[in-house]
């Protein structure tokens, strides 16, 4: 019973979506015209469950490129209004559309020279008759048995705000890369920001030997440098191949005397490599990709000069994983 009771809230919550869908009208797109020509921001406001859906409506605007906050409708009437600018479109949020405390601020949001989107469940209400536009969130029926907690209403206003948020951020033409400037903290944003450049180790901290070298001074470097690696350079500067710690240890399964061998007999050819433009998230899937710990970078696809080296350590360190 208890499965079956579950079951039926998702179905009743499913329909509801569905049919929001299918009531989506040009008022939706009068509504993304509105808030695109404005000058200001979208100000959201609603009480109780409808403020709760609206504080994620505005949150998921202001991360998608469309400048936008919460306003509380009591806080709005005790002083809080001098928040709403000339040129700001308020997005108020009603099912009922008659919410005390929204209806009253109603007058103050159009004499204060602001747009006003109405989203409510009732056409007739009072809201829904006071907006520059209307969007229809009435639903069927509650998932609620008695009809009175606010459960497939709120989740057909969740959606109606997602539908706005999105489809202001696919005509701003905004970008995985400026979703990423609001979200630095995060695991995403660093993904999107962090640059090789950002975390290279360049100038002497480079581990690098002529291909002449003798290995007992290829491991000092190794060793010296702690990164596990060293690049093998050419006359000219140019990478011809690398030396790992992994290197090492097969060298010395075969049993070979790799003190008295070069450096260019123990290298590994054609190492890979990547640019120093390139995302740090990027060098991580290369690595991941070949089992490999570190890379060296160059300034360009075609350059054979490395102008630094990254390790796993410090993309992992840098919160990319």
């Amino acid at each position: 019973m208890i499965l079956e009771d579950a079951r039926k809230v998702i179905r009743v919550e499913a329909e509801a979506l569905m049919a929001l869908a299918d009531s989506i009208n040009g008022e939706f797109e009068k509504a993304v015209r509105l808030i695109l020509s404005s000058r200001g921001r979208v100000v959201v406001t609603g009480m109780g469950k409808s403020g709760l859906i609206g504080q994620k409506i505005a949150s998921t605007m202001a991360s998608t490129g469309t400048p936008a906050f919460f306003l509380h409708p009591a806080e709005g009437i005790h002083g809080d209004l001098g928040m709403i600018m000339k040129g700001d479109v308020v997005l108020a949020v009603s099912n009922s559309g008659e919410t005390e405390e929204v209806v009253r601020i109603l007058p103050i949001v159009k004499r204060l020279g602001a747009s006003l989107i109405s989203m409510a469940g009732n056409p007739s209400s009072t809201l829904a008759r006071a907006g520059d536009v209307f969007l229809d969130i009435s639903v069927k029926e509650e998932a609620c048995p008695l009809g009175l907690a606010p459960t497939a209403s709120t989740t057909a206003t969740l959606a109606m705000g997602d539908a706005l948020a999105v489809a202001l951020l696919l005509e701003r033409g905004f970008r995985a890369e400026d979703f990423a400037l609001f979200h630095p903290g995060g695991s995403l944003g660093k993904k999107l920001i962090l640059k090789i450049e950002d975390l290279m180790h360049v100038g002497d901290a480079i581990p690098l030997v002529g291909r002449e070298v003798l290995m007992r001074d290829a491991l000092f470097e190794i060793t010296a440098k702690r990164l596990g690696v060293t690049g093998v350079v050419d006359e000219s500067g140019a990478l011809i191949g690398v030396i790992t710690d992994g290197d090492l240890r097969r060298a010395l399964e075969k049993g070979l005397d790799i003190m008295n061998l070069s450096a260019a007999d123990l290298m590994t050819l054609r190492p890979k490599r990547i640019s120093r433009h390139e995302l740090a998230a990027k060098a991580l899937q290369l690595m991941e990709q070949h089992s490999i710990t570190s890379l060296f970078v160059f300034e360009k696809d075609d350059s054979h000069q490395p102008v630094g080296v990254i390790h796993l350590h410090d993309i992992l360190k840098a919160g990319i994983a």
